[in-house]
């Protein structure tokens, strides 16, 4: 995966792929929105207009795979409004090199690489969903099941319970699914599947987010368009085609969320001249990204620009 591309794809997207992102871009979001086609603002008719539809879609698929439709959509609305904001930020928070020194003795070698690569792809969405691992730090605990958890307002609260309600509905009709067919075949038929989706998700996300060009802010010099110009694409190969283009066009996604899908590699890459150096995607193999991410994206530090004391 992510391995075939042209040399002069080589030579343009992977030169300096490991310099780091810049940190004072010379454009506003306005100028990138005027450098996109009209037309990729549109939806077609597959894609509702109405807001309630598309809400209605979600809610049903994201229950069918375990995942609290309305909770997630408002933490990930504020992941988006404060994307690398080490204060707050809703995951994906790196943290200081004091707090990892036990980590780095004990899991930072081959055998412990691949335990913490498993365990993130099998049970960091679930932690996430269930403890908010990896997370902004609230004044207690908080989690995407509890309607008074402070990752939500006031108004979200009912639509928190009604994400419960939905996944409590699938437990129920799992349970009654096993009476029938068994524990066995729930399992190979249900649960793996699920379990797949969360493992991509995951590593989907973590490759966005996790990478050794990109920098982090503190609340003294992060501003929005700082934080969402600090990820990055990913080159999956044939799958990019099979995740709907999501997987290079995440810096896209967090410059302009609302363009559709379809119309997302337009998009990028009419705005890519005016990124610059400020765009990156990183063709590096999957596996072999993993494993250089794991290994190397472990702590951040304090740049050495003195001109930037809130960039880590």
């Amino acid at each position: 995966m992510g391995a075939g591309c042209r040399m002069s794809d080589l030579t343009n997207d992977v030169k300096d792929v490991l310099k780091r992102v810049p940190v004072d871009p010379p454009f506003s979001l306005s100028d990138l929105k005027k450098a996109i086609p009209a037309h990729c603002f549109k939806r077609s008719i597959i894609r509702s207009s109405y807001y309630w539809v598309d809400d209605t879609v979600g809610f049903i698929v994201h229950s069918a795979l375990f995942t609290p439709y309305f909770s997630w959509k408002y933490s990930h609305r504020s992941h988006h409004a404060n994307t690398n904001s080490l204060d707050n930020d809703e995951v994906y928070i790196p943290k200081r090199m004091s707090k990892v020194r036990n980590y780095s003795k004990v899991l930072n070698n081959p055998p412990g690489r691949v335990f913490t690569l498993v365990f993130r792809l099998i049970l960091g969405f679930p932690l996430y969903l269930l403890t908010n691992v990896s997370r902004k730090k609230y004044e207690r605990f908080a989690n995407h099941f509890d309607p008074f958890s402070p990752i939500f307002t006031e108004r979200e609260r009912l639509q928190v319970v009604l994400s419960d309600l939905s996944i409590l509905a699938i437990v129920c009709a799992l349970k009654l699914l096993v009476a029938a067919k068994g524990f066995t075949w729930v399992m190979c038929m249900y649960g793996v599947p699920v379990i797949g989706v969360h493992a991509f998700f995951v590593l989907i996300t973590y490759l966005h987010h996790i990478h050794l060009s990109l920098p982090h802010y503190d609340s003294t010099e992060w501003k929005w368009i700082k934080g969402s110009l600090s990820t990055i694409d990913r080159d999956f190969g044939f799958l990019n085609r099979v995740f709907h283009d999501v997987t290079h066009t995440h810096v896209l996604h967090h410059l302009i969320s609302y363009i559709p899908h379809y119309h997302a590699k337009e998009a990028r890459d009419a705005i890519k001249p005016l990124l610059g150096d400020y765009y990156k995607i990183d063709r590096t193999p999957i596996f072999k990204a993993m494993w250089r991410e794991a290994k190397e994206c472990i702590y951040i530090e304090p740049d050495q620009d003195t001109e930037h004391k809130g960039v880590y």
